[in-house]
C-alpha cells in the first residue's frame, strides 16, 4: 500500500513530462549564455592617437586659465589706473565752459572750475581769499599763479568786484600805495524780454530754478511791459526782486496779444492774468453778445475788476 503511495509522486503524465523538458533545456540556455557575449559585442578598439590629443587639448587649457589668473591678479595689483590708461576719455572728460559775471571775492569753487578753471588752482584762490585776500580790480586775477594768459584775458571781461564788501580804509590803503586809478564800477543791465537763463543766473539771489521760473512766466504773458513783473514769478523773495530790480532794463515793450474775439477758452486760460474763470466768462459773454467792438468792454464782465483790467489790457486786442 505504501509502495504504491510513494511510487505515485514519480509517475508524470505526457504534459508534465514535456513541461519538465522545457524548462530544464530554459535553465541550461540561461546558464551558457554569458559564455556567448563577447560572440554578439564587439569590443572597442582604443585609439592611443585620440586620448594623446585629448590630453593635449586638457594641457593648453589649463595654461590658458592659469594666464588670465596671472592677468588678473596684475591688474589687481597695478589697480584702476592700468585699466583706464587706454580710455583716457573716460578720465579727461572736457568740462564744459559756461561764462558769467563773477566776483573774485565770493566765487566759489564749482563755480571757477565752470568758468574753465583747475580745481587746483579754484581750491588755491578759495584759500587766499579765506585767509583775508582780496581782489580790489578785475586786474589782480592777473595775479593768480596756475591761470593760463588765454583764462586771464577771457576772465577779466567778466569780473566785477563788488566795492561794498570793502571797507573805506582797506580800499583806500590798496589804491594809495599803487600807481592804479580806482576803478569805476558799472554793473551791467539785463533786458528782462531778452535774457536768457545764465543772464539771470548772474543776478545775486538768482539759481537756475528761479531763472527758469522766470522765463517761464514770461513765455506765458507773452512778454513784459514792466519790470514790476518780474516780482510776480512764483517762489522769488520781495527782498531778492528789490536787490537786482536796479539791475533789470526794459527796451523791447512788444508783447504778445490774444484777440479776444477770436481766441478759444483754452488759449485763454493759459494765460496767467485770465485763467480759467475770467476765460469761461469771456466766452460766455461773447456767445451772449456777439463780438467785442472795443477791449473796454471787458468791464463789463463783473470778475474783471479795474486792477485785473490794467493787469490784461496790454495782451488783449480786437480786430
Amino acid at each position: 500500500m505504501y509502495k504504491n503511495k510513494f511510487a505515485s509522486y514519480f509517475n508524470f503524465s505526457k504534459k508534465e513530462r514535456i513541461g519538465t523538458f522545457v524548462i530544464l533545456v530554459l535553465i541550461l540556455l540561461f546558464t551558457c549564455l554569458p559564455f556567448f557575449y563577447p560572440l554578439f559585442i564587439k569590443e572597442k578598439k582604443y585609439d592611443q592617437t585620440a586620448f594623446v590629443k585629448e590630453i593635449a587639448t586638457l594641457n593648453e587649457m589649463q595654461a590658458d586659465s592659469n594666464n588670465k589668473k596671472y592677468n588678473n591678479n596684475q591688474y589687481q595689483q597695478t589697480g584702476y589706473q592700468n585699466y583706464y590708461a587706454d580710455k583716457p576719455e573716460k578720465i579727461n572728460r572736457p568740462i564744459k565752459v559756461e561764462y558769467f559775471y563773477f566776483d573774485p571775492n565770493t566765487l566759489n569753487v564749482p563755480g571757477w572750475i565752470k568758468l574753465g578753471i583747475k580745481e587746483k588752482t579754484a581750491i588755491s584762490i578759495q584759500k587766499y581769499v579765506s585767509k583775508g585776500g582780496k581782489f580790489y580790480k578785475a586786474e589782480d586775477i592777473n595775479k593768480i599763479w596756475g591761470l593760463s594768459d588765454d583764462d586771464k584775458v577771457k576772465l577779466i571781461p567778466f569780473v566785477q568786484i563788488d566795492e561794498s564788501r570793502f571797507t573805506k580804509k582797506q580800499a583806500d590803503k590798496m589804491y594809495a600805495a599803487s600807481n592804479y586809478e580806482k576803478p569805476v564800477f558799472v554793473k551791467p543791465l539785463i533786458d528782462i524780454n531778452s535774457a536768457d537763463t545764465s543772464a539771470f543766473i548772474a543776478l545775486p539771489g538768482i539759481g537756475s530754478k528761479l531763472a527758469q521760473r522766470i522765463i517761464s512766466f514770461r513765455d506765458k504773458l507773452g512778454g513784459f511791459y514792466s519790470i514790476n513783473q518780474i516780482g510776480e514769478t512764483f517762489g522769488l523773495p520781495d527782498s531778492t526782486f528789490q536787490k537786482i530790480k536796479p539791475r533789470l532794463s526794459l527796451s523791447n515793450f512788444a508783447v504778445r496779444q490774444l484777440n479776444i474775439n477770436t481766441a478759444s477758452s483754452e488759449e485763454m486760460k493759459a494765460h496767467p492774468y485770465i485763467r480759467y474763470a475770467i476765460a469761461n466768462a469771456v466766452f460766455q459773454y461773447r456767445g451772449q453778445h456777439g463780438k467785442f467792438n472795443s477791449v473796454y468792454e471787458l468791464k463789463k464782465i463783473m470778475l474783471i475788476t479795474d486792477d485785473v483790467y490794467a493787469k490784461m489790457l496790454p495782451y488783449v486786442k480786437i480786430d
